[in-house]
């Protein structure tokens, strides 16, 4: 187990200590501000985000006599000090103790950080763990907003008056980029590692609850996030054991216990009371729910997964595209734009909102052939998952450096042959779930027929251009986009016929001469 432990401040940073209790914050604290987004043209400056690398919130719990309750620490710049517009590294670093407090509620308190933190006006956070995503709007900066150490004690307020049970709270804000970057790798990562490792060996099977995840309502009203031993939540940021500890210490909050019913499908991940419990808390908005399926009715997706997992037709394979990959996938979309329609708490067929855990599951989207269905993913997404890869697949998914088109995705796929071309069979019941790639008609780069007169080969000068010769269209319609057939023309050595660059299916050509009248 990771030794949780106080930070180490390394000398020669720029240090900022606040203990006195404020007593009047130059904002509004309200749950009607969730929800509220910090748009770029409002946007003083960006915490953590697309454009940074080193962010992250973690929450540790230690020894009461540890935790300095309601100390702000802020290690680097302050919002004073910050340039308009710029973005800026940033960690959010939570102590907290309480004769309740064990190490499995973590997670649990760091998630509510999404959802105490969009209280506060002029404030927006976004997702989780190592990818948030925060803005103070310049509304803000205007009423008197002049210091992080003021969302830092406001969030703990929140806490304290919404978690009972936390006794003591400290919050440690960091924007020394240095410093975030050594936390980052040295603490805050392992410790992920460490809560995503220990459900491995448990499974649906062996449990009679799962739990749901509604604390990202506020931005996808219909969305409910299921966690099951096998399917971590989108964001990634709870699993079932952190699910079950949110439960027992507040069993009215946005995550509760659900009992899984019956069985209706063990391969889909399908049980009837977990749709009936979707079906309440989507206000109706859809009644069944797959865990681990991509086509029959996929789980819903919020906005703060991790991951987008998409279906590209033309190979019938499934990409994935993490939210730090700034390129375009082979389906010519970039993370941002798959986001804005996958998310919203949709139940959207070709594309799914995934978090990264999920890779480990053994029940990965297993009714759809798991990762044998897979053909393209980001080399450094594919890295951080290669060891939960079968390891006769993975040579066969694609990163950017292999394909960046659907072109060259095809070609890719058919030189390491890939399950996909030839059909996919999941490895959970041994069953042939498709049929492969159909023959393609073979490009016809140039075909010439010509018929030429002896009588033209001997005497030349004296050849007389033969007359048009008719030809009888197939009964089929043939599909040549954008592409015109040739006109048949009299030529004076017969005729010639080219087509290039075409792909052409056609039942029967009959070339006629004409009738001598």
């Amino acid at each position: 187990m990771v030794e949780r432990k106080r930070i180490e401040i390394p000398e020669g940073v720029k240090v900022k200590e606040v203990v006195e209790e404020i007593k009047e914050f130059p904002f509004d604290i309200s749950p009607m501000y969730e929800g509220e987004r910090v748009r770029k043209d409002d946007m003083y400056v960006e915490l953590g985000g697309p454009n940074v690398k080193a962010k992250f919130e973690l929450v540790l719990a230690l020894p009461p006599d540890q935790v300095n309750d309601g100390k702000v620490t802020i290690v680097g710049p302050d919002l004073d000090e910050m340039e308009e517009g710029k973005s800026y590294p940033y960690a959010m670093i939570y102590y907290i103790a309480g004769e309740q407090i064990e190490t499995d509620l973590e997670p649990v308190i760091e998630r509510r950080n999404h959802d105490f933190q969009n209280y506060i006006q002029g404030y927006m956070h976004l997702n989780q763990r190592y990818e948030i995503w925060c803005r103070i709007s310049k509304s803000a900066i205007k009423k008197g907003l002049k210091s992080l150490a003021e969302i830092a004690k406001a969030t703990m307020m929140l806490y304290k008056n919404e978690l009972p049970f936390i006794e003591k709270i400290e919050a440690v804000y960091i924007t020394d980029e240095a410093l975030v970057e050594k936390i980052l790798k040295e603490v805050a990562m392992p410790i992920y590692e460490e809560r995503d490792k220990r459900v491995e060996l448990l499974h649906d099977e062996d449990v009679d609850v799962f739990y749901s995840c509604t604390l990202c309502q506020s931005f996808a009203p219909t969305n409910v996030c299921i966690v099951s031993p096998d399917r971590p939540s989108l964001c990634g940021a709870i699993t079932w054991f952190d699910g079950r500890a949110a439960a027992r210490v507040d069993p009215e909050g946005p995550i509760r216990e659900v009992p899984k019913g019956n069985c209706i499908d063990p391969i889909k991940g399908e049980y009837d009371k977990i749709n009936e419990f979707a079906a309440r808390e989507s206000g109706g908005e859809y009644t069944r729910i797959c865990l681990h399926s991509f086509f029959d009715a996929p789980h819903t997706s919020c906005g703060c997964f991790e991951v987008i997992g998409f279906y590209i037709p033309e190979v019938d394979g499934i990409g994935f595209v993490h939210r730090g990959y700034t390129g375009t996938a082979p389906n010519g979309l970039t993370f941002s734009t798959m986001a804005g329609q996958t998310g919203g708490g949709k139940q959207m067929v070709g594309f799914l909102g995934i978090g990264i855990a999920y890779f480990r599951s053994k029940k990965f989207l297993q009714a759809d052939g798991g990762w044998y269905r897979v053909v393209w993913m980001p080399k450094e997404l594919k890295e951080r998952v290669k060891d939960y890869i079968p390891e006769d697949m993975r040579d066969k998914i694609a990163t950017e450096e292999d394909a960046n088109t659907i072109e060259e995705l095809k070609e890719f796929l058919k030189k390491v042959d890939h399950p996909v071309v030839k059909g996919v069979v999941r490895p959970v019941d041994g069953k042939k779930i498709t049929e492969g790639w159909k023959e393609e008609v073979e490009e016809v780069k140039e075909e010439v027929k010509e018929e030429v007169k002896e009588e033209a080969a001997a005497a030349p000068a004296q050849v007389t251009p033969a007359a048009p010769m008719p030809v009888q269209q197939p009964t089929a319609p043939i599909q040549l986009p954008a592409i015109q057939m040739p006109q048949v023309q009299a030529a004076p050595a017969g005729i010639k016929l080219i087509i290039k660059d075409a792909k052409i299916t056609i039942d029967k050509v009959v070339i006629r001469k004409a009738e001598k009248g």
